[in-house]
C-alpha cells in the first residue's frame, strides 16, 4: 500500500499519518518514503525502506517515455502498477488488483477514459515483458507497444 503526497506538503514526521488516511497500515509495520524526481511528489508506503513497491520503479521510468502522453505499467500476473503523465504532470499513478490480462487491460483503458486521454494517439509501455498475445490485444487500442526491459 502507498500513497502519494505533493514534496511541498510532505512532512517525514507526519508519514506514518498520511499513509494512515488512505489504507489500514498494522501497529509493527514500517512506514518508509522516497521522493519522485520530476513530479514533485513523495511516495509514502508500507514495508522495508529498501524494498519499494513497484510503482515507485514505474514512477522513475515514466519519464522515459519520449511523447506527450506517458504511460508507463508493470503487471506481475497478479498486480498491475500503472503510472500516466501529460508532459511533466503526473495525472495518476495507482496499483490494481489483476489475476489476468484482461483485468489489467480493463484497468489500463478504464484509466484512460477517466483521464480523457486518446488511446489511439498513444504509445503504451511496459517495464515487465509481454507475450506476443498480450501485445497483440494491447494493439487494438493503442498506437504502439513496448514491453520489457
Amino acid at each position: 500500500m502507498f500513497t502519494l503526497v505533493p514534496v511541498n506538503f510532505f512532512d517525514p514526521a507526519t508519514a506514518r499519518e498520511a499513509l494512515a488516511a488512505v489504507a489500514q497500515i498494522g501497529d509493527g509495520e514500517s512506514v518508509a518514503h522516497k521522493q519522485i524526481p520530476g513530479y514533485g511528489a513523495v511516495l509514502i508506503y508500507s514495508g522495508e525502506a529498501s524494498a519499494p513497491p513497484e510503482i515507485f520503479s514505474v514512477l522513475l521510468d515514466l519519464p522515459s517515455c519520449p511523447e506527450y502522453n506517458k504511460l508507463m505499467c508493470s503487471w506481475d500476473g497478479g498486480e498491475l502498477s500503472l503510472a500516466i503523465a501529460q508532459g511533466r504532470s503526473l495525472l495518476l499513478a495507482n496499483s490494481f488488483a489483476a489475476p489476468d490480462f484482461v483485468t489489467a487491460q480493463y484497468y489500463i483503458l478504464l484509466a484512460m477514459k477517466s483521464l480523457q486521454l486518446n488511446p489511439e494517439v498513444t504509445t503504451i509501455r511496459f517495464r515487465t515483458p509481454l507475450t506476443a498475445d498480450q501485445e497483440m490485444a494491447l494493439y487494438r487500442y493503442f498506437k504502439a507497444v513496448e514491453s520489457g526491459r
